[in-house]
């Protein structure tokens, strides 16, 4: 549940409708999946310029997991 707050907080300081943001979080054996949804016209907050933000996002997610021994992933739906 760590990760999924960690990223919470990060998209909610990014998007105009944080209250529109949802998160599913699948958990497998050595991976988590997390299905990121954000209001309309966030998108491209999440994503940024030529994909920056969205790589940034998926790095820190990353590094945060593998400090807990687990790999993540970030999948970001309209």
């Amino acid at each position: 549940m760590r990760m999924r707050a960690f990223l919470e907080n990060i998209v909610r300081a990014l998007v105009d409708q944080p209250d529109e943001i949802r998160i599913e979080e699948v958990e497998g054996s050595r991976t988590t999946v997390y299905e990121l949804r954000v209001g309309p016209g966030d998108l491209g907050k999440v994503i940024g310029k030529n994909g920056q933000t969205a790589k940034a996002i998926r790095t820190l997610l990353a590094a945060g997991a593998a400090r807990l021994g687990k790999r993540a992933v970030l999948e970001i739906l309209e």
